[in-house]
């Protein structure tokens, strides 16, 4: 009986998240930022969906960026895998999966010297004439 009311709570849930989802508009890029511990170096990244970048030991692969409309209540969130590389090693996974800039704790990723962020997401044809670059401090 309890198994069967949980399964249908999840259901719902489920429901209620993918018809939400319906709302956000795919991006083509995550702003993100990420904290170095050690140095305490704030840094501003712009990761393009499906290509990796590297901030520090960690390489980032964006997957997806979705953003609600202008009319819904601000949200952006983006999903990711993170590695950590070391010289000589095979890379281990560090995180994997959604993020979302309006509650950063909610899933946040775990690691003793980096911090990583959502911000936003973009599409970089809409800010072509913007030539920022993909790695650097505030």
């Amino acid at each position: 009986m309890l198994s069967r009311t949980l399964w249908g709570v999840l259901g719902l849930s489920a429901s209620l998240t993918i018809s939400q989802a319906g709302y956000a508009e795919p991006y083509d890029t995550v702003i993100l930022q990420g904290l170095d511990k050690v140095t305490a170096r704030v840094s501003r990244l712009e990761a393009p969906v499906g290509q990796f970048i590297k901030f520090g030991t960690l390489e980032i692969v964006a997957r997806k960026c979705d953003k609600r409309p202008p009319t819904e209540t601000p949200e952006s969130a983006a999903f990711l895998d993170i590695s950590e590389v070391k010289p000589g090693e095979a890379a281990s996974p560090v995180f994997r999966g959604w993020m979302f800039a309006s509650s950063p704790a909610l899933n946040p990723m775990e690691h003793p010297v980096y911090d990583v962020w959502v911000l936003d997401c973009k599409n970089m044809a809409s800010n072509s004439s913007d030539n920022s670059v993909s790695v650097g401090s505030e």
